[in-house]
């Protein structure tokens, strides 16, 4: 089991990693050919080199979408955006939030694109559909020796599945390789410097982009910052703090409206955190049935995890945890299919095969499992429900079939112009101590705060979006501390 850093829809873990150069050379202009694809919005697609070091061996059709201007008179340029993930699809993440990006569309064209590996991106795939049924039901609780066997093998088998069915684009789906895409497609747009709007691992993206490329930035406001200097493990240890204070925010909003107007109803009949942990304990013996599939622990936990990334959709937590105390199961799965991005016909989508691949690639972390074993009792104390759970989640990339790319360290940005950080501080996907430490490492950004629950700011908070459009539309920065509520 992963933890993924997707904005706006749930998403895990992620791994970092430390550009080797800044002095990829600047590629040419290439011409694109648009197709209306509906909802007012055109599509592309961007060829970019396969190897960046061996440019000739082939290329990779990077797929791209646009919505124009609204006031091409005076049109500034593009603003490229990415979701995060790694593996969310950033065509499908614009097509559903274009809607709360009107005032930008004003002045820019709004470009998604899918990162190599990922959606339309020459997609890496690791599982066909029962298999990844099958990876993302195992407990992931190693507590017994047939648990912690059966674990390793399945990590063993999704790595070498994905070496079997995606061979030729895994060694090369790293954020290094993404953030130098990125210029590919800078330059095919047209534009002489780069626009960037970045949620979550997409703030990843855009310190690689700023580190390798400093004086093609124009703006680049990075939104869910991720630390580049901690290591795997680590950044995984800081989430499990960070949905843990969140789960429990929940729930002591859940007990405090027990007699509200609007009351929770998991505090109807009990204490709603001793509740969770015995339908947690209930489901590791007894999986609940939900038509002819199972609620298993597993992905009972995926299924509380993916609400608590926006404090909107508490409520809908508070449902499907009363459903599933009286044996309903099925809210608690659609939250879980959600965050692993299965479809009802039993097929996936690319976002969990990618986010690892990416990761893998990515960093290097730990191949002895006495290293995984010793992290029980830390994560365990951190959070009592995650922290089992996610304790063995970066062993899979122990296995994995391609030697990582990057190190853990800062990514400097000398050169570019002032970048706007942004953090939440009870964010539980990308810590605010996060931020923090990526403001300290990039001279001259500004770190916007706001202050609240829930992944990202963007979307939870007006002041931040009016902010970070400002920005974005006439390089305007907020002040040194400036707070949002």
């Amino acid at each position: 089991m992963v933890l993924v850093l997707v904005t706006f829809v749930a998403a895990a873990c992620t791994r970092t990693s430390n550009p080797i150069a800044k002095t990829s050379p600047s590629p040419s202009p290439t011409s694109l050919t648009w197709t209306e694809c509906g909802g007012g919005f055109q599509c592309a697609t961007v060829q970019a080199p396969l190897d960046y070091a061996n440019p000739d061996s082939g290329t990779i059709g990077i797929a791209i979408s646009r919505k124009p201007a609204t006031d091409p008179a005076h049109r500034i340029g593009s603003v490229l955006t990415n979701p995060g993930g790694p593996g969310a699809s950033g065509i499908q993440f614009l097509r559903g939030e274009v809607g709360a990006m009107t005032n930008l569309n004003t002045r820019f064209d709004l470009i998604g694109f899918d990162p190599r590996g990922i959606g339309q991106s020459a997609p890496v795939r690791c599982l066909d559909g029962a298999h990844e049924d099958a990876f993302n039901a195992l407990d992931p609780v190693l507590d017994d020796p047939q648990e912690k066997q059966a674990g390793i093998l399945a990590d063993q088998n999704f790595a070498a599945g994905c070496n079997q069915m995606s061979a030729r684009v895994l060694p090369f789906v790293d954020t290094i390789s993404a953030a130098k895409d990125m210029d590919v497609i800078r330059a095919a747009l047209g534009d002489q410097k780069l626009t960037y709007l970045g949620f979550s691992y997409g703030t990843f993206l855009g310190e690689n982009y700023a580190h390798l490329f400093p004086t093609h930035v124009r703006a680049l406001a990075l939104d869910g910052v991720i630390d580049p200097t901690l290591s795997p493990n680590d950044l995984l240890y800081a989430q499990l703090v960070g949905f843990e204070q969140n789960l429990q925010a929940f729930l002591t909003d859940c007990r405090a409206r027990k007699t509200a107007s609007t009351p929770c109803g998991y505090a109807q009949s009990g204490d709603p955190g001793t509740k969770l942990t015995a339908l947690m304990t209930r489901l590791d013996s007894t999986p609940l049935a939900v038509g002819s599939r199972s609620l298993t622990r597993a992905l009972a936990v995926i299924g509380v995890l993916t609400p608590l990334y926006d404090p909107s959709t508490w409520p809908y937590l508070d449902q499907a945890l009363t459903q599933a105390d009286r044996g309903n199961g099925a809210l608690l799965l659609q939250f879980s299919d959600l965050y692993l991005g299965r479809n009802a016909d039993g097929t996936y989508d690319n976002q969990t095969d990618a986010n690892i691949a990416v990761n893998c690639d990515d960093r290097p972390v730990p191949t002895d499992i006495a290293t995984y074993d010793a992290l029980g009792p830390k994560f365990a104390a951190a959070s009592p429900l995650f922290g089992p759970a996610f304790q063995y989640s970066n062993l899979v990339c122990a296995y994995w079939p391609v030697k990582p790319s990057g190190v853990v360290g800062p990514l400097t940005a000398d050169g570019s112009p002032p970048i706007l950080l942004v953090g939440g501080t009870g964010d539980p996907a990308t810590p605010y101590s996060w931020a923090q430490a990526a403001n300290q490492q990039i001279a001259g950004s500004v770190l916007l705060t706001r202050d609240g629950d829930g992944h990202v700011s963007y979307d939870k908070s007006t002041c931040a979006k009016q902010l970070i459009d400002a920005y974005l539309i006439d390089l305007s920065l907020p002040a040194a501390g400036t707070v949002c509520k």
